[in-house]
C-alpha cells in the first residue's frame, strides 16, 4: 500500500502540473483567458466521452494496466507542450498546446477510475472507506503541490524544465507500481452500453449514492474557477511575484491536506451529511469573499480556511461513495466519480474564463462564490438520505 500511495502522489502531482502548465502557458504565451478556460476545458472535459469506457475497461481488466497506458498518454502529452515551447510559430502554438491538452484530457479519463478500482483490490473492506480517504489525500497534495513545483522549477530553469520534471513524476510513478497486483473479472462479458446500463441502474437503485454523485458535482464546481481566477487574482490584485504566486497558490495544498487528514480523524465524530453540505456552502462563501480583499494575508487565510472545508468535504463524499459502489461494479461507479471530479471543473472553468473575460477578476470571483453556495444550499434541501447520512 504505502508504494501506491507515493505512485498516486507523484501521478496526481505530475497530472495537476500538465493542467496548471497549460491555464498557465496560454495565459502567458497567447494572454487570452478565454484560451486558458478552454484548454483546462480540453484538459479535464476529455473523460466526458471516454470515461464511460475507461469504467468498463477497469471493471474488465487489470486496472493497474491502464494505469500504465493512461500515464504513457500523459508522457506524450508533456513530449507536445516540449515541442509546442520549442519549436511552434506563433500561429500553431495555440492548436499544438489544446492538441497537447486533449492527450492529458485522454489520460485523465482513465487514470482517475483505474486507480479508485485498483485500490478497491488492495484495500481490505473493513479499511476501505479509510483507505480512499488517504488516498484522496495523495489527489488533494497532488492538486496543492503542481503550482509549487511549476513556480519553483520554472524561475530556474524555464518550461522546459517544467515539461520534464512532469515526465519524471509519471516514469517514477509507474516504477512504484510494478509490484501491485490487480485482477480483471471473470464475468462473461456483455457489450460496452449494458454494461453502461448495469452501473447507472445500480447508482438509481441506491438513493445515498445518487446523492453522494450529486453531492460530489456540487462540490467539484469551486474547482474550475479556482484554477482559472486565482492565478489572475494573485497576479493583477494582490500584485505578488511569480515565487510568491506559486505559495500562495501552494497554500491551497497545505489546506487541502489539512481538511483531508482532519476528515481522516474526525470521521468517526462528525455527521457525514451535515457536514457536507455545510461545508460546501461555507467555502462557497470565503470563495466568493477573496473579491474583497486586497492584502495577501488576509486573502490567503481565507483561501486556507476554504481550501480545509474543501478537502473535508471531498474526502467524505469520495469515501460515501466507494463505500457505497458494489464490488462487481467498482470500475463503472468510481468512474462516474472520476467524470465529475474532471468534467465539471473543466466546464466550470470554461464558465469562470468567460466571466473574468466579461466582468473581471473580483466581479467573477463573487458571482461564482454566491452561485455555488446557493446550490448548496438548494442541494441540502433536496436530498434527504444524504442529509441524514452519519459516519
Amino acid at each position: 500500500m504505502p508504494a501506491f500511495y507515493l505512485s498516486c502522489l507523484l501521478a496526481f502531482t505530475g497530472g495537476h502540473l500538465v493542467n496548471y502548465s497549460v491555464i498557465l502557458y496560454l495565459q502567458e504565451k497567447v494572454g487570452s483567458d478565454l484560451l486558458s478556460g478552454i484548454g483546462f476545458g480540453l484538459s479535464f472535459g476529455t473523460s466526458i466521452v471516454f470515461g464511460w469506457f475507461a469504467g468498463v475497461l477497469c471493471d474488465r481488466i487489470s486496472p493497474t494496466r491502464v494505469i500504465h497506458a493512461a500515464q504513457g498518454l500523459f508522457l506524450l502529452c508533456l513530449t507536445g507542450l516540449w515541442w509546442t515551447d520549442a519549436g511552434a510559430s506563433a500561429e500553431t502554438r495555440v492548436a499544438w498546446t489544446l492538441f497537447s491538452a486533449f492527450l492529458g484530457g485522454l489520460a485523465w479519463s482513465f487514470v482517475g477510475p483505474a486507480r479508485l478500482a485498483t485500490l478497491g483490490q488492495i484495500a481490505p473492506p473493513a479499511k476501505l472507506r479509510p483507505a480512499t480517504i488517504i488516498f484522496n489525500l495523495q489527489v488533494l497534495i497532488g492538486f496543492g503541490l503542481a503550482p509549487v513545483v511549476i513556480g519553483a522549477v520554472r524561475s530556474q530553469a524555464g518550461w522546459p524544465a517544467v515539461f520534464a520534471t512532469g515526465m519524471g513524476l509519471f516514469a517514477t510513478s509507474s516504477l512504484l507500481l510494478l509490484g501491485t497486483r490487480t485482477r480483471g473479472s471473470d464475468r462473461p462479458r456483455q457489450g460496452v452500453f449494458a454494461e453502461l446500463r448495469e452501473g447507472f441502474a445500480a447508482v438509481g437503485a441506491n438513493p445515498l449514492l445518487a446523492q453522494l454523485i450529486l453531492a460530489a458535482i456540487i462540490a467539484y464546481a469551486m474547482t474550475g474557477p479556482m484554477q482559472i481566477i486565482l492565478p489572475k487574482l494573485a497576479r493583477e490584485v494582490l500584485g505578488l511575484s511569480e515565487v510568491q504566486r506559486g505559495g500562495y497558490l501552494g497554500l491551497m495544498a497545505f489546506a487541502l491536506i489539512v481538511g483531508g487528514v482532519s476528515a481522516l480523524f474526525l470521521g468517526k465524530r462528525l455527521h457525514h451529511g451535515a457536514a457536507i453540505f455545510a461545508g460546501t456552502m461555507l467555502a462557497s462563501l470565503l470563495f466568493g469573499s477573496l473579491s474583497l480583499w486586497t492584502s495577501a494575508t488576509v486573502s490567503a487565510a481565507v483561501l486556507g480556511g476554504m481550501g480545509m472545508l474543501g478537502g473535508m468535504v471531498i474526502s467524505f463524499v469520495v469515501a460515501g461513495i466507494q463505500g457505497q459502489a458494489p464490488e462487481a461494479m467498482r470500475g463503472r461507479i468510481m468512474s462516474i466519480y472520476s467524470i465529475i471530479s474532471q468534467v465539471i471543473p473543466a466546464s466550470s472553468g470554461v464558465v469562470a474564463g468567460v466571466l473574468v473575460r466579461n466582468a473581471g477578476v473580483t466581479d467573477a470571483l463573487l458571482i461564482s462564490g454566491a452561485g455555488l453556495a446557493c446550490v448548496a444550499l438548494l442541494g441540502a434541501a433536496l436530498m434527504p438520505q444524504l442529509r441524514r447520512m452519519s459516519n
